[in-house]
């Protein structure tokens, strides 16, 4: 097919690097045009029903077509372009779109984490989040897999779908231990899998690490504090030590 893609994306936004990785894992080229959210340009709010990323602009014969919706987008992708992602069987299939839907679940739970604003509230999501962890850990241990990927030796969806999770925790990390994944030795092995992918390295911009490290520093939230106490202790360390 010759039709001309454009994904309209934010930097930060985790549903667009979904449409990204999915689009490299199939070879598509595509074009990435990235707004600022919180000044959106007139021909964006003109064509995106929602006001949100990610949008992917489908022109084809002199016409453009505007799918909105991460999960739409990923289906679209998988009826019209080769290379599938989606397991053949449909009872597999099925199982891989309620994971996904729950890879969405995880990432607003680490929304709620995240914007925490007590640290009593803090700690709470944090067991949350470990414990929707823990499910994944179960479901991982009970399926019998021969390779690295949600589905053994195939790279899926919801692989995929997963990558922009763990890449919310790589940046937790660099904060402080706060002990989300103890105890759940598959998931860490399926979280450094992902994070050795080429498309999923390269679904986000060289200096994402940086616009969410501040990202996270600007929520006014109890992490925010955590960030602010780090970055003064790291300030002062050299003038203690001259």
């Amino acid at each position: 097919m010759t039709d001309k893609l454009i994904l309209v994306s934010h930097p930060l936004c985790p549903y667009v690097q979904r449409a990204a990785i999915s689009l490299a894992e199939k070879g598509v080229p595509f074009e990435r045009i990235d707004i600022d959210l919180a000044n959106k340009p007139d021909w964006f709010k003109a064509i995106s029903p929602l006001g949100k990323v990610p949008l992917l602009r489908v022109q084809r014969n002199g016409e453009e077509t505007v799918i909105f919706e991460s999960a739409v987008i990923l289906e679209f992708l998988e009826e019209t372009r080769a290379n599938p992602l989606h397991p053949a069987d449909p009872y597999a299939r099925a199982r891989h779109r309620a994971w996904i839907e729950f890879g969405s679940a995880i990432l607003n739970a680490i929304g709620r984490f995240y914007s925490a604003q007590t640290g009593a509230g803090f700690l709470a999501e944090s067991d949350a989040l470990s414990a929707m962890f823990d499910r994944l850990e179960a479901e991982l241990a009970d399926t019998e897999r021969t390779g690295p990927w949600f589905a053994g030796e195939r790279f899926s969806l919801v692989d995929a779908v997963h990558g922009p999770v763990f890449r919310y925790l790589d940046a937790f990390d660099q904060i402080g231990d706060f002990g989300i994944l103890d105890g759940k030795p598959f998931v860490r092995a399926w979280r450094q899998a992902l994070r050795e992918r080429p498309s999923i390295r390269h679904a986000v911009a060289p200096d994402y690490p940086q616009r969410l490290h501040a990202f996270l520093q600007a929520k006014g939230s109890h992490l925010s504090t955590i960030i602010q106490r780090n970055d003064l202790a790291t300030a002062l360390r050299p003038a203690r030590s001259a």
